[in-house]
């Protein structure tokens, strides 16, 4: 998937959020193993939400547009299948939120991340606040939201907010490259993966431990697991994954 919004760097309005939303609804989860997003151009991924469609709104127009942003990014941080977010350029405020609530994220060398809103008299609406601590520690979240402060590539790594960082004319190849290694893998076991460690995280490890045991257990209803360790035990390739 590609924001393609280039002429206003794929700044986030609500058509586009809508399209985003749109596009991850209409993907078929039967045949779909990942997904890799990706932005229009080469100068930026998304270099934020529409200031200019944010200006005159109200206080409760503002919460409504913070609603809607958080619902569909919130969609795509538990959608079934993971996400790859391969981000090229600028991914500030909403951009560096929709890129957190990806699976995985790489970015190219030029990348720039950052939360600029305290600078702009918001805060951050789109699970910038919640996400970026979660990710990164609090610490290192505070000084870049209080702050306003953007951070190249190399920190972004340094700290753990993106998983590496490679040459532009490089960055989409390898995001496809680590989209088909995780493509290879039984889909329902990766989809159970994900489940697991995002619903895990979000409670205590005596509940954790519990909801891994019960997608653990599941697997071993698909026909995936019985070809997989059927091979295995025979010392052969499995011949393929079907998804049921």
């Amino acid at each position: 998937m590609t924001v393609n919004r280039p002429k206003a760097l794929n700044a986030l309005n609500p058509d586009v959020l809508k399209d985003l939303k749109d596009a991850f609804e209409a993907v078929d989860l039967e045949t779909t193993r990942v997904i890799v997003l990706t932005g229009a151009g080469e100068k930026s991924f998304v270099a934020g939400a529409d200031i200019a469609a944010m200006s005159q709104m109200t206080k409760e127009e503002g919460e409504a547009f913070g609603k809607f942003g958080n619902d569909i990014f919130r969609m795509i941080e538990t959608f079934p299948i993971p996400v790859i977010v391969a981000v090229n350029g600028f991914a500030l405020g909403g951009g560096n939120e929709l890129a957190m609530s990806c699976d995985i994220r790489i970015c190219s060398d030029n990348a720039v991340f950052g939360q600029p809103e305290a600078g702009l008299g918001i805060t951050p609406g789109f699970g910038g606040t919640q996400r970026l601590a979660r990710i990164v520690g609090v610490g290192k979240a505070k000084e870049m939201v209080y702050g306003a402060r953007n951070i190249k590539a190399e920190e972004a790594y340094r700290i753990g907010l993106v998983n590496a960082v490679y040459p532009q004319a490089e960055l989409m190849g390898a995001a496809m490259k680590l989209a088909g290694i995780i493509a290879g893998n039984a889909p329902i076991a990766v989809r159970n993966c994900k489940k697991a460690m995002n619903d895990g995280l979000d409670t205590d490890m005596d509940n954790a431990i519990v909801i891994e045991e019960k997608l653990f257990g599941a697997c071993f209803e698909t026909e995936d697991q019985q070809e997989a360790m059927k091979a295995f035990v025979e010392k052969r390739k499995v011949e393929a994954f079907h998804n049921r």
